[in-house]
Parts: structure tokens; C-alpha cells; sequence
């Protein structure tokens, strides 16, 4: 438990983390300040963010947790089902509403960035502790989606209303 504990446990998941997190700042500031480019090229970023993510699933992520976990595949589907619910449940109570359609393109994005940025600090944590390379196989894959993913939250905020 000494030091290799803590490098391996504590420091790669953290500096991880915050890499993420400085990349997706990046992301907000520069759509900030090219605000016309962000808007014509969100869904080219939600696309990158979310090939990345399944790129790196499909082809170590998943694999690798079928082998260290039989239940593994449940936990997939449960975590897919999850998802899809709350997607039906947001959509059926604030996006078909016509008076708070606006308001539901800024409060999704917030809701779900704030979950997703709980979850990526345990996936950090986790796949770390499988091995070095798992942790920086999805370490890479998420970092590279958070520059996408703070421009296309940026812009769903402001067409939400929120203001600068």
C-alpha cells in the first residue's frame, strides 16, 4: 500500500480527471469566443464525443469486462436501460412541453454533464486499478471527448436561455 498505492490508484486517475476537466474549459472558452463556429459545428462535436466514447468501449472496455466480470454483460444492459428511461421520462416531461421546450435544452445538458462527470471520475479510478493501459486506453478516449463535449453543452446552455 506504500507508494505505488498511491501512483497508481490515486495520482493517474487524478491528473486524468484533470486533464478532462482543463479540456473541457478549453472547449467552453473557445466556443465563448467563436460562438457562430460552435453553433454550426455542435453536432459534428457530439458526434467526435460520442464516436470516441463508443470506439473505446466496443473495442477494450467491454471486451475487458466481460472477462473480469460474468454479470458483466447485466450490468450492461441495465446501465443502457437506465439511460434510455430517464431519456424517455425528460423528454415526455419537459422537451413535449411546448412552454418549457427552451428551458429543457439547457436543464438536459446540465443534468446529464453533471452525472457524466461523477461517472468518468470512477471510470478514471477503475479502469486504473485493471491496468495501466486500460486506464490511459480510457483516459485518451474520454479526454478527447471532452473538448467536443464543453462546446456543444456551452451552446445547448445558451439556446436554453442561460446567458453568457
Amino acid at each position: 500500500m506504500g507508494v505505488s498505492f498511491v501512483n497508481e490508484q490515486f495520482l493517474y486517475p487524478m491528473a486524468a480527471s484533470l486533464v478532462a476537466a482543463l479540456v473541457t474549459t478549453i472547449g467552453i472558452v473557445v466556443v465563448q469566443h467563436h460562438e457562430d463556429w460552435g453553433r454550426q459545428n455542435s453536432s459534428y462535436f457530439a458526434a467526435f464525443a460520442a464516436g470516441v466514447l463508443v470506439t473505446v468501449s466496443f473495442l477494450h472496455l467491454i471486451p475487458k469486462s466481460f472477462d473480469l466480470q460474468q454479470s458483466a454483460p447485466v450490468y450492461l444492459l441495465v446501465g443502457y436501460l437506465m439511460m434510455h428511461i430517464l431519456n424517455r421520462f425528460v423528454t415526455a416531461y419537459v422537451c413535449d412541453r411546448p412552454a418549457k421546450a427552451d428551458y429543457a435544452i439547457g436543464l438536459v445538458p446540465m443534468l446529464g454533464i453533471g452525472f457524466h462527470s461523477l461517472i468518468d471520475g470512477a471510470v478514471y479510478s477503475i479502469t486504473f486499478t485493471v491496468r495501466t493501459f486500460t486506464g490511459v486506453a480510457a483516459a485518451i478516449g474520454m479526454v478527447l471527448h471532452e473538448f467536443p463535449e464543453g462546446i456543444v453543452t456551452y451552446v445547448l446552455l445558451l439556446r436554453g436561455g442561460l446567458e453568457k
